[in-house]
């Protein structure tokens, strides 16, 4: 064949391929995804323009249902979406074909059973206690004339561990260091110390030295053992009995750590006042706990999204009832969305906002979408997002999409919210992501580092008491509010 004949057939082979891109036809083939979640009785569709003969089969009509058919094999309509909707758990395979035999397309499609929670946005009192002694900081004792030492650090006791055991006493109270300090100093013999620092156990020997001035043996650390503060309710799940909070991991200023719980509690708190949001300067709610409140649930977990626990009923004030359906990852888009959260007092209110950016997310990670608030009623009470309201659920078109978690320092009414899907994680409700269909539910937990305490100290005789805030430097935390730890030197 002539070359310039190859040639020119090879330009309009090209150009062919490249026209045949710009169609609707590749576009909405191109957006097809291969692998599909449903809940049972979950109806969706797929807007694919199929311009010639084409048909499906599925391999589970009963588990997944075409067009309202539950047969195996039909043809589909040119220029008419499909209509897919599930029938019961299980998994199900969608293959598309063109003229009856061409293969076009292979979509896994996972039906998981139906979730359901109540959304909260109350304002909650959190009492958390840690499962050991967490050491926040080194100090120097005087031994004799000048001389100082600090026998934790001699020792290589590190900020950030956790005292489990001290000479084979399981440590979960700041209260029963002291004797124990006391009676080896006296003894003159090392405490054997069992340390978790991370995900390791470490044992290290310690020998206390007496203090001249304050004629007591000291261990020359600083430790403190509970937290306590105040947060907003994300949702309470009534056939699991669980529940979600916050939105993020607390973590502990001076050592950068997550708290490692031990024992905890929540409990009712109304909000006092509000600071108003500036640029560069986020609010915060001002909120105490209600005296005498009734505990609303345990505290069993604190990960990157939240902490989590048992509760056996729908706290007060909820805006919502009875339990409405969750979204996946996958079904949150960019549009209208509404927040529900604590202002005043007790009541839980709604707040319009806007989803400007959703972020696409294979595996857990908090920042997973962009809100702005749009509600008048918030940005003139408020000035935007203030801290405090980490945690208040997110609502869009009937569904729980996430929760708030992040305040943009320069623009207070935009801020980053979660997926609830990955609180639901937490909470030990499992939703089967796309993965689980090849992997058996293999989660990866992305942890972020910017959520912390903040302290604010004053001196008092029988050691330190900080007033412990908690924030992130980044964008702005959403917990600035009333925590109050004890802090000991020892």
């Amino acid at each position: 064949m002539n070359p310039n004949v190859k040639r020119l057939l090879g330009l309009m082979l090209v150009i062919l391929v490249c026209l045949s891109t710009t169609t609707a036809t590749f576009r909405t083939y191109a957006a097809l995804p291969n692998q599909l979640r449903l809940f049972e009785g979950q109806q969706t569709k797929l807007d694919l323009v199929m311009p010639v003969q084409a048909s499906a089969t599925v391999d589970r009509p009963d588990i997944l249902r075409v067009n309202g058919e539950n047969r195996p094999t039909f043809q589909l309509s040119p220029n008419r979406p499909i209509s897919l909707q599930s029938a019961q758990s299980g998994q199900a395979e969608l293959k598309l074909k063109l003229f009856g035999g061409i293969p076009l397309k292979t979509l896994k499609v996972n039906v998981v059973p139906n979730l359901r929670v109540i959304p909260g946005g109350q304002t909650i009192g959190v009492k958390v206690k840690s499962a050991g002694i967490l050491v926040v900081g080194h100090h120097l004792v005087k031994v004799e004339g000048e001389r100082k030492v600090s026998p934790g650090e001699e020792a290589g006791v590190r900020l950030g561990d956790l005292i489990t055991s001290m000479n084979g006493n399981r440590l979960n109270d700041v209260s029963k260091v002291a004797d124990i300090v006391k009676q080896a100093g006296e003894n003159k013999r090392p405490l054997d110390l069992v340390i978790r620092r991370g995900d390791t156990e470490v044992k290290a020997q310690l020998t206390p030295a007496y203090d001249q001035e304050d004629k007591t043996w000291r261990l020359g650390l600083y430790i403190r053992d509970s937290a306590a503060g105040v947060g907003t309710l994300t949702f309470y799940a009534p056939d699991q009995g669980v529940y979600g909070a916050l939105g993020h991991i607390i973590t502990d200023m001076d050592t950068q750590t997550p708290i490692v719980v031990g024992q905890g509690e929540i409990v009712q708190s109304h909000v006092t006042s509000i600071s108003k949001s500036q640029n560069g300067e986020p609010g915060e709610k001002r909120a105490q706990f209600v005296k005498e409140s009734r505990v609303l649930g345990n505290i069993e977990r604190n990960t990157p999204f939240g902490i989590f626990g048992k509760m056996v009923s729908n706290p007060e004030h909820s805006v919502y009832k009875e339990p409405i359906p969750v979204a996946f990852r996958e079904e949150v888009k960019v549009g209208p969305a509404e927040m529900l959260t604590v202002v005043n007092g007790q009541q839980v209110e709604r707040y319009k906002i806007e989803v400007v950016h959703v972020t696409k997310q294979s595996a857990p990670a908090t920042k997973g979408m962009v809100i702005r608030i749009t509600d008048p009623r918030l940005l003139q009470k408020t000035g935007g997002i203030v801290q405090g309201m980490s945690g208040s659920p997110i609502i869009q078109d009937g569904k729980l999409i996430g929760a708030v978690t992040h305040v943009f320092v320069n623009d207070p009414s935009s801020g980053y919210g979660c997926f609830i899907e990955w609180m639901l994680q937490d909470a030990g409700v499992v939703l089967a992501s796309p993965q689980s269909m090849n992997e058996q539910g293999k989660v990866h937990v992305q942890r972020d580092p910017s959520f912390s305490f903040s302290s604010r100290r004053s001196h008092q005789s029988s050691g330190y008491v900080e007033s412990i805030r908690m924030n992130t430097k980044t964008v702005g935390s959403l917990d600035k509010s009333l925590i109050i730890i004890e802090k000991f030197k020892k």
